[in-house]
């Protein structure tokens, strides 16, 4: 989605879109969040104005990702959105420091030309929006290390024994001292 700079007023409007979830899968493959995927397109939110040179943007990016858990190797489908803020400069007008803004209320970027794509800006929030680490769920209990069973479904009958490679010297010396 692109915004034409000389249609954009003072006067704040709104526009809502859905964004093709190729690219961003084709990003997701090459980097940041290999393990997702993106379902179907990003539904997008967005208020606009303008104010002299720099255009203020804020919305919200919202889409299904699927990926697989980190823990128990299981598929899943999570809801991620994202709300967010920028304001955007000509590329050509220098940026000044400003005491009332603070980096965590607001994302600087640039524009150049007549124009300006929302694409890369909504991708790279929906890429933010993502976790970390691909988990169904944070209490997942995974998979277990011996027999393979996923432990959220069932207790596996596997023994674990905890073997500290540190002790084996002085477990060796008291099976020595009790025969």
């Amino acid at each position: 989605m692109k915004l034409r700079i000389e249609d954009i007023t003072a006067d704040a409007k709104e526009l809502t879109f859905a964004e093709p979830e190729a690219e961003l899968n084709r990003l997701l493959e090459l980097g940041p969040a290999q393990e997702f995927r993106v379902a179907a397109p990003i539904a997008v939110t967005v208020a606009y104005y303008r104010a002299g040179t720099g255009v203020f943007v804020a919305g919200r990016v919202a889409a299904k990702a699927r990926a697989a858990c980190a823990r128990c190797v299981e598929d899943f489908v999570t809801a991620r959105d994202r709300e967010f803020r920028y304001v955007l400069t000509a590329r050509v007008m220098q940026l000044h420091d400003d005491k009332d803004t603070r980096e965590e209320d607001v994302e600087l970027s640039s524009y150049d030309r007549d124009e300006i794509d929302l694409s890369p800006l909504v991708r790279e929030q929906m890429i933010l929006a993502l976790s970390s680490r691909a988990l169904c769920d944070e209490n997942c209990r995974g998979l277990c290390p011996h027999c393979g069973e996923n432990l959220n479904l069932r207790q596996c009958e596997c023994r674990v024994e905890i073997r500290d490679s540190r002790l084996a010297a002085l477990k060796s010396i008291a099976a020595r001292r009790s025969s």
